[in-house]
């Protein structure tokens, strides 16, 4: 089974490759662009299956697709998505019989997936088609998605306004969900860590454990913690400590690039 991963991140791709290895999965090639990509399968048997990330750095990989749909040379690989993106589109790719892996990857669901990948092998004579014209469609929403960047937190009879930038982390206890700011403040907000991660910006912040999310500008060190986990250090955020959850470690390390 030839396999390879277009994924716009290459420590994201890297990490990936390791966890397909254990599942004894060998990944021949990893691309990182539309343009990269159009070109590797210009000049390549194209493989028998793509683990695909929607959103690259020069464009959406349904560009890659559409390009050899024109050039009447499809590519007829199966696809594995891999998305950071909405529920509500991932729904989508679920009644459209398409496997998607969330970001960040669970070795457990990948095995899943690969496993159902293996019961749907075609005969020569068939192939996968897909329909990534709708499929574009579904994603046009999340692709479009203004994510959060203020909250508004009551404190009293006064409404305060505090911005994204203004946030060292998101923090949850005694059922409860907290922000803390770089100047040394919390305020308790309507919301939860699992709401939260929807409306943030992945790229900017990521859930650590159960009780954080923090965003990447607020790192101010990273220390090498007990159980194979990472303790982060924080500008002002004290009360507590900062714990990298074990299995997270890994992908925290390919988000921080």
């Amino acid at each position: 089974m030839t396999t390879i991963i277009i994924e716009d991140e290459k420590p994201a791709a890297r990490l990936l490759q390791r966890k397909l290895e254990k599942l004894n999965i060998e990944v021949g090639v990893m691309l990182h662009s539309v343009e990269e990509s159009i070109d590797w399968f210009s000049n390549n048997e194209h493989p028998d299956l793509i683990f695909l990330d929607i959103q690259l750095s020069d464009g959406l990989s349904f560009e890659i697709f559409e390009h050899f749909v024109s050039a009447q040379c499809a590519i007829k690989s199966a696809v594995i998505f891999t998305t950071a993106y909405d529920e509500y589109a991932l729904k989508a790719f679920k009644l459209n019989s398409i496997d998607y892996l969330l970001k960040p990857i669970d070795e457990e669901d990948l095995e899943v997936a690969i496993s159902k990948f293996k019961t749907r092998l075609p005969k020569p004579e068939n192939t996968f088609q897909l329909d990534f014209e709708q499929i574009k469609k579904m994603f046009q929403n999340p692709f479009d998605k203004n994510f959060k960047t203020r909250f508004t937190v009551k404190i009293g009879q006064h409404l305060k306004v505090i911005s994204t930038d203004e946030i060292e982390c998101f923090f949850s206890e005694n059922k409860g969900t907290y922000i803390h700011t770089f100047d040394n403040r919390n305020y308790l907000i309507e919301s939860t860590l699992e709401i939260l991660e929807q409306e943030l910006d992945a790229k900017q912040f990521y859930r650590i454990s159960r009780k954080f999310i923090i965003p990447l500008k607020s790192i101010k060190e990273i220390v090498v913690y007990s159980n194979s986990r990472l303790k982060v250090i924080l500008p002002s955020y004290k009360e507590d400590e900062v714990i990298v959850s074990r299995e997270k470690v890994a992908d925290f390390k390919a988000w921080i690039g």
